[in-house]
């Protein structure tokens, strides 16, 4: 699982900044919100454009420079509004008591790419430039390595991490993960799933999600069929297969396209959420909160977080009432500020040490953790 993400110059991060996922002392949700002495997950809120999305991008971009299709431009990824060259990212993960640390550095100027791997802290790639050492493949030596492809990508790609059970296992968690955009509802799967709903209903079928619909009082069901019908009504479908809604005491199909935006946020989520809370890896949920109702956000945090074992969830909400002890431990949560010229900046809940009895929403509201805007209604009647 991952346990630490060091930034640098990346985006917004102009100043060296730390996401901990370790578990601190509290006791409170420690059987569900934890495993291994590591947090399941974090929730980042902020005022807009304080570079709460910037943080979890920094997982995006793991996922792109190892899995996707496509060159990824790292000078694009540098702090604008830094003297510094070059931006730096570093991932600590854990898996059966092993740490694994992984250090990318981008110099811009030279288009230079630096990649360090240590295995409990023992240096297994160094990679400067076009030159490289390895200690997990055949070959010790590379020369000429492409300066725009991540070494560790082209070994893995080429090896699948034969004999290295520690690195195969920390791949195929991050193959697990999805990253989701909940404005646009678009996903990016490392390990290329079919986890778009029409694809994940032709596979699973809908028995899944209507019992998760029937499990917390939903009254209502989908099907996935060439045609549906009610007392009254019967829909073809123009396609192969449709989605249709039936809501109890209606009974009636309704298309997929009349649905509610926020029931078809919901529907095109659930096989993500379903897929890593079985298969463990990471969900990173840009926008949690578009369309969703507050107390279904919560219901999917809880469900989440009671049904996992090594799987996290990362979330960008502006949904106040996810800060709660009983949803969220104080060291899970993360308020963002965008300080001007030093650019964003991060504060954990649980450095103010709250008191479980304390009310976490109106301490942020209040102003006690930052992570707030400064609008002025002085002109407003």
């Amino acid at each position: 699982m991952l346990k630490k993400i060091t930034m640098k110059n990346y985006l917004s991060f102009k100043n060296k900044t730390i996401v901990d996922l370790c578990a601190t002392g509290y006791k409170v949700l420690s059987e569900k919100n934890t495993y291994n002495n590591t947090l399941k997950g974090a929730f980042f809120v902020g005022a807009n454009a304080s570079g709460k999305t910037n943080v979890i991008r920094a997982v995006k971009l793991l996922f792109d420079l190892l899995f996707a299709e496509r060159k990824i431009n790292l000078s694009v990824q540098r702090c604008l509004f830094s003297s510094d060259e070059s931006l730096s990212l570093e991932y600590e993960f854990e898996f059966s008591n092993t740490t694994i640390k992984y250090y990318i550095e981008y110099e811009v100027a030279k288009s230079s790419l630096v990649e360090m791997l240590y295995i409990q802290d023992r240096n297994v790639l160094n990679r400067v430039g076009k030159s490289a050492k390895s200690e997990i493949t055949d070959n010790k030596i590379y020369n000429d390595i492409d300066e725009n492809t991540l070494l560790l990508r082209e070994i893995y790609f080429n090896t699948k991490f034969r004999n290295q059970p520690i690195l195969k296992q920390w791949f195929e968690f991050l193959m697990h993960s999805v990253y989701m955009d909940g404005y646009k509802e678009t996903f990016f799967s490392p390990g290329k799933l079919n986890l778009g709903i029409k694809e994940y209903l032709e596979n699973e079928g809908a028995d899944e999600i209507n019992h998760f619909f029937k499990q917390f009082n939903f009254n209502q069901r989908i099907e996935y069929s060439n045609a549906s019908s009610g007392n009254i009504t019967r829909i073809e479908s123009i396609e192969e297969k449709d989605i249709f809604f039936k809501r109890e005491g209606v009974g009636e199909p309704i298309p997929f396209p009349w649905e509610s935006l926020g029931n078809q946020k919901l529907l095109r989520l659930l096989p993500s959420f379903f897929y890593v809370v079985r298969n463990g890896g990471m969900l990173v949920v840009d926008e949690f909160s578009s369309g969703l109702h507050n107390f279904l956000e919560e219901l999917l945090i809880k469900y989440f977080m009671k049904n996992s074992k090594n799987s996290q969830l990362f979330i960008v909400s502006h949904s106040t009432n996810l800060l709660s002890n009983s949803l969220l431990r104080p060291d899970q949560i993360y308020a963002v500020d965008f300080n001007g010229i030093e650019g964003s900046a991060l504060k954990r809940f649980s450095t103010e040490q709250p008191r479980l009895a304390q009310n976490l929403e109106k301490m942020y509201t209040g102003g006690v953790f930052g992570g707030i805007p400064d609008y002025r209604d002085d002109e407003i009647d």
